[in-house]
C-alpha cells in the first residue's frame, strides 16, 4: 500500500473487463481476503455483458459486472449524494480514452449552458521522453524512454533503471500552468492521481474527482475566459487536456 493512502475503500470502481479489468478485480479480491485492503463492493463497467471479466471471474456478492457505457455510468455514479469522509474510489485502464476530463467537459456544459465550453489543444511540451499530441488536442506524458514492467507500481526506485525516481508527473504537469499563463488566463491543474493502492492496483478517490470539478467551478465562476489543465496521471505517465471557457458576457 501507498503512503498516505488508507486500507479501506467504499466502492471500487473498475474501468473495463478486459484484461487489464479483469487482472485487477482478481487483485483486490487477494488483497482484502489477505486483509491489505477492505472496502464495501467492486463495480466493473464494460459495455460487452461477455466481456472477459464475465467469462473468468466466479460470481461474487461484493462484486458486480454493470454493462454500461463508461462515460454514462460515470455521469450517474458520480452524481450520487456523497459525504465528506466518503470513500468510493476509481481504477483506471491503462486503454482507456481520458474519461475524467470528458467528465469534466460535460459538467461544465451542464453548468454553463450557451457558454463556449471547449478543448483547446494542448499544444505546450512537457519535456518528458515521451510527449505525443494526440488529434483530440490531449498530450499523452511518458517519463519513461523504455519498455516499462507490465503492472509496474512504480516504486521509489526504477525496476526498469535500477535508480531512484526522481520525477513526478503531477509535478511536470503543474509546471505547464506558468507557462501557458504567458498566452493566456490559465487555471489549474486539476489532477487524477492514480497510486498504487494494493496488490498492483492503482485508483484515484471520487473526493479528488469531485474536488478537481469544485476547481473548475471556482475558475469560471468570475466569468472571464480561462483556460483549465487537467490530467489523469501516476508517477511515470501521464494524459494532460486543456479547458477552454468562453467569457460568460458572450452568452
Amino acid at each position: 500500500m501507498a503512503d498516505g493512502f488508507s486500507a479501506s475503500a467504499g466502492e471500487i470502481v473498475v474501468i473495463g473487463g478486459g484484461c487489464y479489468g479483469t487482472f485487477y478485480a482478481r487483485q483486490l479480491e487477494r488483497a482484502r481476503a489477505r486483509g491489505a485492503l477492505t472496502y464495501e463492493r467492486v463495480l466493473l463497467v464494460d459495455r460487452d455483458p461477455e466481456c472477459q471479466a464475465s467469462r473468468e471471474l466466479a460470481s461474487s456478492r461484493d462484486r458486480q459486472l454493470v454493462t454500461s457505457d463508461w462515460s454514462a455510468f460515470l455521469d450517474e455514479w458520480l452524481a450520487r449524494p456523497r459525504g465528506a469522509d466518503n470513500a468510493d474510489a476509481i481504477v483506471p485502464s491503462p486503454l482507456m480514452p481520458h474519461l475524467m476530463y470528458e467528465w469534466i467537459v460535460r459538467r461544465a456544459g451542464h453548468r454553463w449552458p450557451g457558454r463556449t465550453v471547449r478543448s483547446r489543444p494542448l499544444d505546450t511540451e512537457a519535456g518528458t521522453p515521451y510527449d505525443m499530441p494526440a488529434p483530440d488536442g490531449t498530450r499523452y506524458l511518458s517519463h519513461a524512454d523504455w519498455l516499462c514492467p507490465t503492472h509496474c507500481v512504480e516504486p521509489a526506485i526504477c525496476p526498469a533503471t535500477r535508480a531512484p525516481r526522481t520525477w513526478e508527473m503531477a509535478d511536470t504537469v503543474a509546471a505547464l500552468v506558468p507557462q501557458l499563463a504567458r498566452m493566456r488566463t490559465t487555471a489549474g491543474p486539476v489532477i487524477f492521481n492514480c497510486r498504487h493502492r494494493a496488490y498492483g492496483v492503482g485508483m484515484f478517490d471520487v473526493v479528488e474527482v469531485l474536488g478537481g470539478d469544485a476547481l473548475v467551478a471556482g475558475a469560471g465562476a468570475g466569468g472571464a475566459a480561462v483556460d483549465v489543465v487537467i490530467a489523469t496521471v501516476s508517477s511515470c505517465h501521464g494524459a494532460a487536456s486543456l479547458l477552454a471557457l468562453g467569457p460568460l458576457a458572450a452568452v
